[in-house]
């Protein structure tokens, strides 16, 4: 899972906390994770408090003083929920006004009128993809996780059928496709052509979509076969409604976040002068918070008022909303204070002195950079980043093709098993009402799945150009 904005990113490059070797650093990383395994798996302890615990382990095995410590994990957890916080929340209130108003219900009755049976998962996978293509994974998963859970509740559908394929469709684009920060930077850092790196992506993109989505999903289905949880279906309104919004209504409220911020990225392409008015006015509205924010203030009159909702209860619904997210968004910032303890003590750099001395091809070379940096970090964008600056020097006598594929192996190794520092586990695991184990069999082995049939295809597409 990424890192919010390129802005974010600089927050990454701090003076590491410890002054610990390489090795006691790995043993460091290696105990931390281990810790939170175990007092989740063994203890039962609750996630939030595992990953505070895990945090305060991996700065004392590495010798960091505590103090330091503390103050890494603190302004991870901050950062994370100041970026994915309100986002959750604003999520969370539209997901709502879509339940309670019938919108969401709409929706869900036209998908199974349409697509049945076997069709179901492509057509979630088609849905997700499109809306995932200009949007953060996070905002993705909270438009998309009201739809998923309805549909697999009323078409009585295993909820790894429907929900595998969903997110695949967001992360596959959110690793591969600009206008996503990860391969936007990356881009940059590699001088690679911007249309020609889309293009590519999305050769790369539509079989590995299919392979990680539907086809996987069979397999995650039979693994872990769990109802949807009741506590995060968006429930029917417990009154009759005299009448609900229509289909182009509610399609139209959830889509309109999508094209605010898809209609940023094309200006941002298209004209690339930030002193312009109209890049101006873009920037803003089609940035996800305002973007959301939109779609909420709309939905109060799409969803609400067209359901009949007077102001009062308008107000009861936005209230409700926000409770049953209180925990997620207390293990995801925790996941994101892991994730930042990990990166400022120093574990990016270390494995890039370990990456220094490999000789292997650079489009190979880029990807497993990006996975060891992934793996220990937790994060796709600084594995993205960091792996893009290392590899830069070898850009420079590539041609167009070939510098926007290692832009591509780079992406694709970004996204490699996402596990118990990635805060995008935890959204995944509580949202879809899992356990640890069930989640690394699902989630954590999709991710996986994208990653190394995606770079199968980059290095086959490396053979043709």
């Amino acid at each position: 899972m990424t890192g919010l904005s390129v802005e974010m990113l600089a927050a990454d490059a701090v003076e590491p906390i410890t002054s610990a070797g390489n090795a006691q650093l790995g043993i460091a990383v290696l105990a931390g994770i281990a810790v939170i395994v175990l007092l989740i798996t063994k203890l039962k302890v609750h996630a939030f408090l595992a990953l505070t615990i895990g945090s305060l382990a991996l700065g004392s095995f590495a010798g960091a003083a505590p103090a330091k410590t503390i103050a890494s994990f603190t302004a991870g957890l901050g950062s994370t929920v100041a970026g994915v916080g309100v986002l959750i929340a604003l999520g969370a209130i539209l997901g709502k006004l879509l339940a309670d108003s019938g919108g969401a219900d709409q929706i869900v009755d036209t998908i199974l009128a349409k697509a049945s049976g076997r069709a179901m998962p492509w057509a979630m996978v088609l849905i997700a993809s499109v809306i995932g293509l200009p949007l953060f994974f996070e905002v993705g998963i909270v438009l998309l996780i009201p739809v998923v859970l309805l549909v697999a509740k009323r078409g009585n559908y295993s909820l790894m059928r429907i929900g595998i394929p969903a997110l695949a469709g967001l992360s596959v684009m959110h690793g591969l496709i600009p206008p996503h920060p990860g391969p936007l930077v990356a881009i940059d850092a590699l001088g690679a052509n911007l249309g020609v790196t889309l293009a590519l992506g999305v050769l790369v993109a539509v079989p590995t979509v299919i392979i990680a989505g539907p086809v996987f999903s069979r397999y995650a289905a039979r693994w872990v076969d769990i109802p949807a949880p009741e506590k995060m279906i968006p429930q029917r309104p417990s009154e009759d409604l005299d009448r609900r919004p229509g289909f182009g209504a509610t399609l139209a409220t959830i889509l309109l976040p999508v094209v605010l911020m898809l209609v940023k990225a094309l200006v941002d392409i298209v004209v690339d002068d930030p002193g312009n008015g109209v890049q101006k006015v873009t920037d803003v509205i089609g940035s996800p918070l305002i973007a959301l924010l939109a779609a909420v203030i709309v939905g109060m009159f799409t969803l609400g008022r067209a359901a009949g909702f007077t102001r009062g209860r308008l107000s009861s619904t936005v209230e409700k909303s926000l409770a049953p997210i209180a925990g997620v968004l207390l293990i995801v910032g925790a996941g994101g204070g892991f994730k930042q303890t990990l990166i400022d003590a120093g574990v990016g750099q270390m494995i890039l002195d370990f990456s220094e001395d490999w000789s292997i091809p650079a489009l190979l070379l880029g990807w497993l950079i990006a996975v060891a940096i992934r793996l220990a970090t937790g994060s796709a964008t600084v594995a993205t980043i960091s792996a893009a600056g290392l590899v830069a020097p070898l850009a420079a006598d590539m041609s167009t093709p070939e510098a926007a594929l290692l832009v591509l192996a780079v992406g694709a190794g970004s996204l490699f098993f996402s596990h118990v520092n990635d805060a995008g586990f935890w959204l995944v695991k509580e949202y879809f009402g899992m356990n640890v184990g069930q989640t690394v069999k699902t989630w954590s082995l999709m991710e996986t799945i994208i990653s190394v049939v995606s770079l199968v295809f980059i290095l086959l597409l490396s053979l043709v150009l």
